[in-house]
């Protein structure tokens, strides 16, 4: 039984938002919008994300809140001998935040570099040992964060971050719209092209983008939720998030595009943007170097705050499986990360770690970042509302409990099944141009991975003594 609590409903909902709003919001989102034809995306995003990505947070938080435990304990309670199906999970977050943490390294890089106005490109920053360090710079203070607790760490970061990151994205908004491209800019993000929603690949990458911006299907709601108080209004704060995180996309790509437009860069380039084409940019334009460090500190900010949640999965698992404390579980979970992550790290330096010649960083996003997250949404619907209806889990679900039970399977498995018959284009492509792998090995293979690692930590788990 988990006993920390949010000392406020205001402070769990700016971690929640935190744990939202990410390099998935500010990055991501702008690359997918961009690659799939502007304000065509829109249409299926706010769907996907209104019904059913919000059916399954509020789904996430009522079963945290009323069994009061961890992930792996949690499956325990829906059905005797469901605790493997925890730790499919929790490896799948495990292994996400071990790349991800890597991006956020260079995030932290960038931003350094033009701080001390050396103003760096892709290129010359993955040619030597920095990208490594950086890595294990954030990894650690993402350890330390999560170390101080749900109020003293998680909590205070929250309040501090949340809202920098907005009042920092408003005032780069309100600077891309003095400059020559925002109209174009606005018309390609504002403006829907209703025949492209016949696009199964659309619909695919849009609902796929918002589990990924929302942080559903993980487990960090279902974390979250079991520090909540029985007052909250599950529903509402689930919309308070969910409209936090679609402004803060939304609000990016008002601060991108207009870069994008403005100085004649391609929209459709995807996460090359943040790295390569968009410090040219910066590098020319006017106060583009505080624009710049606006913009990569922006970045780690969001990246730190959803970073954070992700390990706190796997932390309060730990914790409450083991009997370890904080700090203790904190440090294994933190090490066995970075050693995780090393291979991604290494990837993009003078190593150029690949494997059948493509990156490792980029094989693991193509399998676990792609396959992972609705194969775990799979699993917390299956276990907690087909295997095992909670009543009072029902009762706060109300008249969205129909959506869960029936649409949200169905929409995971057809996404899920796009992906892995390749009719789902790629969202988030590191390297442009370069091939990729088969879609359904792809699948089969992150399968295979995801439950490798979860045997793993359940077989190097302690019993509680």
């Amino acid at each position: 039984m988990i006993t920390e609590r949010w000392s406020s409903r205001l402070g769990f909902l700016l971690a929640a938002t935190g744990a939202a709003v990410g390099l998935g919001n500010i990055w991501r989102f702008s690359a997918v919008v961009g690659q799939n034809g502007g304000g065509a995306y829109l249409v299926p995003y706010l769907i996907a994300a209104f019904a059913c990505a919000v059916p399954l947070l509020v789904l996430e938080l009522a079963i945290g809140r009323h069994l009061r435990t961890d992930v792996i304990s949690a499956f325990e309670s829906a059905k005797s001998g469901y605790a493997p199906l925890g730790w499919l999970v929790v490896g799948g977050v495990f292994l996400i935040l071990s790349y991800y943490l890597v991006l956020a390294g260079w995030v932290l890089g960038f931003l350094f570099s033009w701080l001390v106005g050396s103003q760096v490109t892709f290129a010359p920053f993955t040619d030597g040992w920095l990208p490594v360090g950086y890595f294990v710079v954030v990894t650690v203070l993402t350890g330390g964060v999560v170390s101080l607790g749900v109020r003293g760490g998680i909590e205070r970061l929250a309040r501090i971050v949340m809202p920098t990151v907005f009042v920092v994205l408003a005032a780069l908004a309100l600077y891309a719209a003095t400059l020559p491209g925002w109209d174009r800019a606005a018309t390609f993000l504002f403006t829907p092209r209703f025949e492209a929603l016949a696009d199964l690949g659309l619909w695919s990458v849009a609902f796929g983008q918002a589990f990924f911006s929302l942080s559903v299907g993980q487990g960090i709601m279902l974390t979250y939720g079991s520090y909540l108080d029985e007052g909250t209004t599950l529903l509402r704060s689930a919309l308070v998030i969910t409209v936090a995180d679609i402004a803060a996309a939304v609000t990016a790509g008002l601060v991108i595009f207009p870069i994008v437009f403005s100085f004649g860069l391609e929209p459709t380039l995807g996460t090359e943007l943040a790295f390569t084409t968009l410090p040219a940019a910066f590098a020319t334009m006017p106060l583009g170097r505080v624009v710049a460090v606006a913009f990569f500190g922006l970045l780690f900010f969001a990246a730190l705050s959803s970073a954070v949640s992700l390990l706190e999965v796997g932390v309060a698992a730990t914790a409450n499986t083991t009997g370890y404390g904080r700090q203790r579980a904190t440090a294994l979970l933190t090490g066995g990360v970075l050693l995780a992550g090393l291979p991604s790290a290494l990837s993009y330096s003078p190593v150029d770690l690949a494997f059948a010649g493509r990156p490792v960083l980029d094989l693991v996003d193509e399998s676990v970042g792609t396959f992972a997250l609705p194969i775990s949404a799979l699993l917390i619907v299956y276990a907690f509302v087909w295997q095992h209806e909670f009543s009072r889990v029902q009762a706060d679900l109300g008249r969205l409990y129909p959506l869960v039970r029936y649409a949200l399977p169905a929409v995971l498995a057809i996404a899920t099944g796009a992906k892995a018959a390749g009719v789902a284009r790629p969202a988030w492509r590191l390297l442009v141009g370069r091939a990729r792998g088969e879609p359904l090995v792809i699948a089969l293979a992150t399968l295979a991975l995801l439950t490798l690692v979860a045997l793993v930590m359940w077989l190097s788990r302690v019993p509680r003594s």
